[in-house]
């Protein structure tokens, strides 16, 4: 698994992570939690080369706030 980053904010529907690196997953990735729950799935990635954000489609909108904080992998 790769480590995607942390959740920095939630914005129109998204879980937006900065990655931790210039490493990043590509669109379509699965986004797990660190329990290994399905989280959803990265359909952008933008920002810095150095460290780019990731834009993620949550698989549940209604748990999108609890994500806050939370560090997320690619599957």
């Amino acid at each position: 698994m790769q480590r995607l980053g942390e959740v920095v904010r939630t914005a129109q529907g998204l879980a937006i992570v900065r990655c931790p690196g210039e490493d990043h997953p590509r669109i379509g990735t699965e986004a797990v939690d660190e329990q290994l729950n399905d989280v959803g799935r990265v359909v952008d990635v933008f920002g810095p080369v150095s460290r780019p954000y990731v834009a993620i489609t949550p698989d549940d909108e209604a748990s999108l706030a609890m994500l806050l904080g939370q560090k997320l992998y690619a599957r």
